[in-house]
C-alpha cells in the first residue's frame, strides 16, 4: 500500500505524510484484503504491530464472563486497530472482526519503532491519540455504571448513527440485535424488547435488521440527564 497516494484522509500515518513529511522510503505497509466475518486479530496472540483501516468496517471487542463477547466499539475508514497492548504486552489483548469487506494496512513493530524513533512529531501524534483512546474508554465505564439498559441501547444507537451516520432512512451500518446488545452490555432479548418499544413509540423505525431514527434529538431528549456523555 502507497500512503503517499492513499485517498483516505482520515488515517493517522497518511495525516502524519503531510504534517511531519514522513518519507516514503520510511513506510513499510501491508495491505490486507479481508472478507465480511474475517478475524484479523485474534485475543491472545502475538503482537504483530498495528493496524489500520483502509476501507471497510470493523468490531473490536473482548472475552467477558463465560466467553460472552464484548463488543468495545465499532471502527471505520482511518481508525487504529490493535493499539490497547502494543509497546505494553507480548498479546493482543481483543479481537479485530470485519463487518463487510474491508482493505486493512497493517505496520510491523519494528516499522512503527522506527518512525517514533525518527520523526517526534508523529510519536506526538500518536500520544494524543492514546489520550482520545482513554478518555473514551473512561466514559464508556461511566455509561455502564450510570444508564439504565434502555438508556444503553438508545445511546448505542445514537453512537451508530453518530459514528457511521444514515444511508437513505436508515443507519448505514446493518447489525444484529446480539451485536446491538454486546456493545450496549445487555442481553438480545432485551434489545428486541427495547427496540420494539421505540418502534411504538415513534422514536426508531426498523426493517429487519436495518434500524433508522427519524429524529435524533428527540431520541437525545430519552438520556438528556447523561448530555455529557452524547458526543463521546
Amino acid at each position: 500500500m502507497d500512503c503517499i497516494s492513499c485517498e483516505n484522509t482520515n488515517c493517522l500515518i497518511k495525516q502524519s505524510c503531510f504534517t511531519t513529511n514522513i518519507a516514503e522510503e520510511d513506510l513499510f505497509i501491508n495491505a490486507i484484503r479481508c472478507k465480511k466475518g474475517q478475524t484479523f486479530i485474534l485475543e491472545g496472540s502475538p503482537i504483530y504491530g498495528l493496524y489500520f483501516i483502509q476501507s471497510g468496517r470493523v468490531k473490536v471487542s473482548t472475552t467477558g464472563y463465560q466467553g460472552k463477547e464484548q463488543i468495545l466499539r465499532f471502527a471505520g475508514e482511518g481508525e487504529v486497530l490493535g493499539h490497547r497492548g502494543f509497546g505494553v504486552s507480548e498479546i493482543y489483548q481483543v479481537s479485530a472482526t470485519t463487518l463487510e469487506d474491508s482493505v486493512i494496512c497493517h505496520v510491523s513493530n519494528s516499522n512503527l519503532e522506527s518512525l517514533f524513533a525518527k520523526y517526534p512529531e508523529f510519536t506526538f501524534n500518536m500520544m494524543q491519540f492514546y489520550a482520545q483512546e482513554l478518555n473514551r474508554s473512561e466514559t464508556k465505564v461511566r455509561k455502564l455504571a450510570q444508564m439504565s439498559v434502555r438508556e444503553k441501547v438508545i445511546d448505542t444507537l445514537l453512537y451508530i448513527n453518530r459514528k457511521f451516520g444514515h444511508n437513505y432512512a436508515y443507519m448505514s451500518l446493518e447489525l444484529s440485535r446480539k451485536e446491538i446488545a454486546d456493545y450496549a452490555g445487555t442481553t438480545d432479548e432485551q434489545v428486541i424488547r427495547i427496540i420494539s418499544a421505540l418502534k411504538k413509540e415513534k422514536l426508531v423505525i426498523s426493517q429487519g435488521r436495518k434500524i433508522g431514527i427519524p429524529d435524533v434529538d428527540l431520541l437525545k431528549r430519552e438520556i438528556a440527564e447523561h448530555n455529557f456523555y452524547l458526543d463521546s
